[in-house]
């Protein structure tokens, strides 16, 4: 019996003549429109956007956290399958005829500068330093925080964040798109990847819809990697130049300020617009290359003047603590802990004191502080019910906070006069709320964005693996990048704990922003003259990065809403650059709103919310390849039979 052919006329419509003359118009609309509403309103009611967004974020993450945890991990297991299985793996993304177009230390050395990108340069230090200090097993109080016994759980975690994880959820994406377009000569959009499931649907609104969610994903996604690097790219230009008008010195360290973030994105984005007007490949090959030559220089300043032997020993055991851990760190979800829930879980002592003891179930903090916390809530209100007592004509809003504190009182002294026994329980009943607060601000973060950014990566690794068979594609595109990100940062994070453990740091480092503990460690590391140079350096490559990277974007913006067309209209580029830079400037500012402490977190919020469509579109897909595969799979059999026949 013959088996029906695939479905491979896919048709996507596309203007003839006009301002989108090779452009799907509903695609370009849709994104273009949703893109300007989202900045009116960030730019209009800033305020408003701030804190529906930080609502809705929240929703989401209450919501759904264990679903973003649980199909990370099955993409992750999805591929290891497909890869192992003969009749799947040994399948060649190409037709016959035409081998490979690029030679395997091309493919690696493309890889290899698709993983060290701006990402890293900010998390290199900042991820393990953070997941040093607070990580689950910190957080269910197992060890205690910034000391020898954290470095391996805290490596565990970064090694999850931008491990096999982290590279299966691009190689997801890139993996349904390579295989279509070299296999059945299907565009490089994301709705051929659903062709198998959905057919010719896919030519009409279905379509529309999924290439418009892969248009904002990737605009979100590359809105949250720009915003992190020019963040990190002024806080270079401060170290170098010490001009103070780009930072914020009101806290306790230093950060880029509203005003030197929005010069930093001008700089950069007009630097992207050009770079992606000009079209020049041997322009982006020549940064590329600079981009490798730098990065490899900075990564031997650290071997030779960093804790090389304590990273690489970091390494060895962080790695096979990871590989323990797979499992579990691949569908260890959590879900929020409700009031009712923490009460249940306490002592019976402190069940009438619930409501006063629910710092507990905070993330951030440790059984130390929520002890001391308890004796400072104290005193703060016993402080503020003097004040208030010695006002002699208190308004209506003061006689309220007097009488409303001077009720709570009470169960405060007696929340914080439980015995160290009671208080332990106490902790130990909110350890799942603490959990879930930890796990949706770091690793659903992580997912959020890597997912949000997949279309970008996922093309980028369709474009350049023609030719390589399935299980050849998820090795070399999941373990070889997934190592080289181990190896950064452990060389890179070891180094600025090690300084901190035993290096005379004494917290310097630890108590810089993120995008700042790159340059501190390196103060820590280097003086004089070479210090300055290389500062510099980082800064020319975290602006040839950010460059890059929104020049790619850009690019991949305009090939989904050409229906996967490799040359684009230079006046769309230029369009979704000044886009782009809208969207992240009117966030930045938003998120800084109301003594907003991040100019990030409308950003990542906005991301978190456009990655969850996009999210369950990939998993439609690995539905869509597993039937490819297995039809494909008869075919070939058919054919086979037919031709000893």
């Amino acid at each position: 019996m013959s088996i029906k052919p695939p479905f491979v006329e896919l048709d996507i419509k596309k203007a003839e003549s006009g301002f989108y003359e090779g452009n799907s118009v509903p695609i370009a609309l849709v994104s273009k429109i949703s893109m300007a509403l989202l900045v009116i309103w960030a730019l209009v009611w800033p305020a408003n956007a701030n804190g529906t967004l930080g609502s809705l974020n929240w929703r989401i993450l209450a919501d759904f956290n264990v679903f973003y945890i649980v199909i990370v991990g099955f993409f992750a297991f999805f591929l290891l399958v497909v890869a192992v299985l003969p009749q799947t793996g040994k399948r060649v993304m190409g037709t016959t005829g035409k081998g490979k177009e690029f030679s395997n230390f091309s493919w690696f050395s493309m890889m290899f500068g698709a993983g060290l990108g701006v990402g890293l340069m900010v998390f290199a230090t900042a991820e393990p330093l953070g997941l040093w200090g607070s990580n689950p097993l910190v957080v269910s109080g197992e060890v205690e925080g910034k000391t020898a016994e954290a470095l391996e759980s805290g490596f565990r975690y970064t090694f999850l964040h931008y491990g096999f994880h982290a590279w299966a959820i691009y190689v997801v994406t890139g993996l349904s798109l390579a295989y279509y377009a070299y296999t059945r000569d299907m565009p490089l959009t994301i709705r051929s990847a659903l062709t198998p499931l959905f057919g010719k649907y896919v030519n009409g609104g279905l379509g529309h819809l999924v290439d418009i969610l892969g248009v904002v994903a990737t605009i979100l996604g590359v809105s949250v990697t720009i915003g992190f690097g020019v963040s990190q790219f002024i806080d270079g230009v401060y170290a170098i130049t010490g001009m103070e008008w780009l930072m914020d010195m009101g806290g306790e360290a230093p950060k880029p300020g509203t005003v030197g973030l929005i010069a930093g994105l001008l700089v950069i984005m007009s630097m992207s617009i050009l770079s992606a007007v000009s079209g020049v490949g041997r322009g982006v090959k020549y940064l590329s290359n600079l981009n490798l030559v730098l990065s490899l220089i900075l990564l031997l300043t650290f071997v030779i003047f960093g804790s090389f032997m304590f990273a690489m020993t970091t390494y060895a055991t962080a790695f096979v603590d990871y590989i323990l851990h797979f499992v579990q760190l691949s569908f260890g979800g959590y879900g929020p802990q409700s009031a009712a829930e923490f009460a249940a879980a306490l002592p019976e002592a402190a069940k009438p004191l619930a409501s006063d003891l629910s710092a507990a179930q905070g993330a951030w903090g440790s059984y130390d502080g929520f002890v001391s916390g308890l004796g400072s809530a104290v005193t703060d209100a016993q402080g503020r019910i003097t004040e208030l007592t010695a006002i002699a004509s208190p308004s209506e809003a003061e006689s309220s906070e007097l009488a409303s504190l001077t009720a709570s009182l009470p169960n405060l002294q007696a929340a914080a006069a439980l015995s160290p026994d009671v208080l332990q329980q106490t902790y130990d009943a909110g350890n799942d709320g603490r959990q879930f607060g930890w796990q949706s601000g770091w690793t659903t973060f992580y997912w959020a964005w890597w997912i949000a950014f997949s279309p970008f990566v996922g093309l980028f690794l369709a474009r350049i693996s023609r030719g390589r068979t399935v299980r050849e594609f998820i090795v070399g595109c999941v373990f070889a990048p997934a190592m080289v990100c181990f190896a950064w940062m452990t060389i890179l994070g070891a180094t600025a704990i090690d300084l901190e453990l035993t290096g005379g740091a004494n917290g310097t480092i630890v108590g810089a922003s993120n995008t700042a503990k790159l340059f501190v460690t390196l103060q820590q590391m280097i003086s004089g003259g070479f210090l300055t140079a290389i500062t510099i350096m980082c800064v020319v490559l975290i602006m040839t990065f950010l460059v890059t990277s929104a020049d790619s974007g850009i690019l991949v913006m305009n090939t989904i809403m050409s229906g996967g067309a490799q040359e684009t209209s230079i006046k769309h580029r230029i369009v979704w650059g000044i886009i782009l830079t809208l969207v992240i400037g009117t966030l930045l500012v938003a998120g800084k709103t109301n003594g907003g402490a991040d100019p990030m977190e409308s950003l990542k919020s906005a991301m978190i919310i456009g990655a969850l469509p996009f999210t369950m579109v990939m998993g439609l897909m690995c539905v869509s390849l597993i039937k490819a595969l297995y039809r494909d799979g008869l075919r070939e059999k058919h054919a086979a039979a037919l031709a000893a026949e």
